[in-house]
């Protein structure tokens, strides 16, 4: 511990946000990174704890007081060892991670926690500035050849994992680049796509093997894929958008959140997209809802594309700021999040509830909704949402997005034609190894787990990792997480 005062001299200092009126006009980062001596300093709060929550909060159990102790003494080399042993892509994670180790972090009893994610981007960005990170070929290869499938946080540190245990990794990816979700759904002013590529050079150099605009089980048959492979991982994600089955649904101007998002993306790196499939902000009132992150990723966007006006609206009540009884220390909150997004512009509305979808000339005007409330009924464990009595009201809308979540991975294709189980909410099932009903076919990721964080997805990645190299050698040295 290099400095046993450092949290009671040193104030939390968050990463500074570039100004609205700058970052509204492109789609660069929105966040300034910090110096090496402001990295050194925030990582001087680090208290060094004799059980260190941030371990159990972490998905992937990141060595976060080692390293953070390395860069106080200005080991950032060390550091970038310890940091890379638990995370195939910090890089990733320090950028839009939720940081739920922040929120488990002892010093969060009485004071604002560690700031984690950003010295975790620190770390890294210094090793590539530094050029500390270079290729690492296996020293051998086992002969044994594994397909993974779906080129997202799950698919990729899979892939990462078992190509440095010596197999010779293929992964497969439907759409013309590598990176699924991280490169589709993602605005790159959270995320900006040569981080991606810079990741996937190295990895290519290493090795691992990627085969692009190819949808196996269509482009790529099963039984071939079956034959070639000593091992299948699928990681495909969890696609499959709720949808909003209310009248009016049907009107032009209505669009899943991902659709939009993935459009967006696809036209900033340059992508035709054509004018009768086109969806755009551009001088459009619209309407996200949706509450989540990928509601503000379309907030985000609109604002950028010139949206004339912005709202977004969730049916849950507003979140507290602070914690409360529900949420105590050392479990992940939930408490009222303003994104970047969020400061550009807008309104926010919540315990609000989409009705009816109104429009003209089959297309979207405005939206009808009500207030709703939820009581506690002492008979039910969960409050029950009841619709406040004469509180209907429209909001104009030219563009609706529906930013609601997904129910489970697409199911006809790859999973019907390989003959996976499935679990009781639709996504694959596994057994404790992470295999599928199917021998020699695993499965990791949100098609495991369901819709959730990048950072679980890495974690996903790296434990079926473990389990497949386990299953193909008898043994593993591969990390459980």
């Amino acid at each position: 511990m290099g400095d046993p005062r450092g949290f009671i001299k040193i104030r939390r200092q968050d990463m500074p946000y570039r100004p609205v009126c700058e970052r509204i006009k492109d789609y660069d980062h929105v966040i300034l990174e910090r110096t090496d001596k402001q990295s050194t300093e925030q990582a001087s709060r680090c208290m060094d704890c004799g059980t260190p929550f941030c371990h159990w909060g972490c998905p992937i159990g990141s060595y976060i007081p080692e390293w953070n102790d390395l860069v106080f003494h200005g080991h950032w080399e060390r550091a970038f060892e310890l940091l890379e042993a638990a995370n195939n892509m910090p890089e990733i994670t320090g950028r839009i991670c939720p940081a739920s180790c922040e929120y488990a972090c002892v010093l969060g009893l009485n004071d604002d926690p560690v700031t984690v994610k950003e010295n975790e981007l620190a770390i890294i960005e210094y090793a590539f500035k530094k050029k500390i990170i270079k290729p690492n070929k296996p020293a051998q290869r086992s002969g044994k050849k594994i397909a993974v499938v779906g080129s997202g946080p799950a698919g990729l540190s899979c892939a990462a994992q078992l190509n440095k245990a010596g197999h010779n990794v293929t992964v497969f990816e439907k759409h013309d680049k590598i990176g699924g979700i991280l490169r589709y759904g993602i605005p790159d002013f959270k995320l900006g796509k040569w981080i991606i590529d810079r990741r996937i050079d190295i990895w290519k150099k290493e090795g691992i093997k990627f085969e692009t605009n190819i949808d196996v089980g269509a482009d790529y048959p099963v039984p071939k894929l079956l034959g070639e492979f000593d091992a299948i991982v699928i990681a495909c994600g969890s696609r499959v958008p709720r949808d909003l089955a209310i009248e009016g649904r049907e009107l032009h101007g209505i669009h899943f959140a991902m659709d939009y998002l993935i459009q967006a993306n696809k036209r900033f790196c340059g992508e035709k997209i054509p004018k009768d499939s086109l969806i755009d902000a551009k001088g459009k009132k619209v309407l996200v809802i949706g509450g989540g992150d990928t509601g503000a990723d379309c907030i985000g966007t609109a604002h950028r594309q010139g949206a004339s006006c912005v709202v977004q609206i969730e049916i849950l009540p507003k979140p507290p700021e602070c914690r409360t009884g529900e949420f105590p220390w050392p479990k992940y909150p939930m408490l009222l999040k303003t994104s970047s997004s969020h400061e550009e512009g807008g309104e926010r509305k919540w315990s609000i509830l989409t009705k009816k979808f109104i429009g003209k000339n089959s297309a979207i005007t405005k939206v009808r909704c009500v207030q709703v409330e939820f009581i506690k009924d002492g008979k039910q464990a969960c409050p029950v949402m009841k619709e406040v009595p004469n509180s209907d009201f429209e909001i104009e809308a030219d563009l609706a997005l529906l930013a609601i979540g997904f129910l489970h991975p697409k199911q006809k294709g790859l999973v019907e034609d390989l003959g996976l189980k499935l679990g009781k909410a639709g996504n694959v099932a596994t057994d404790a190894s992470f295999m599928t009903s199917v021998n020699k076919i695993f499965c990791a990721g949100d098609m495991r787990r369901g819709q959730s964080l990048v950072v679980w997805a890495i974690s996903e990645g790296r434990c079926a990792a473990h389990n497949v190299d386990k299953f193909l050698m008898g043994e593993s040295n591969l990390p459980i997480l």
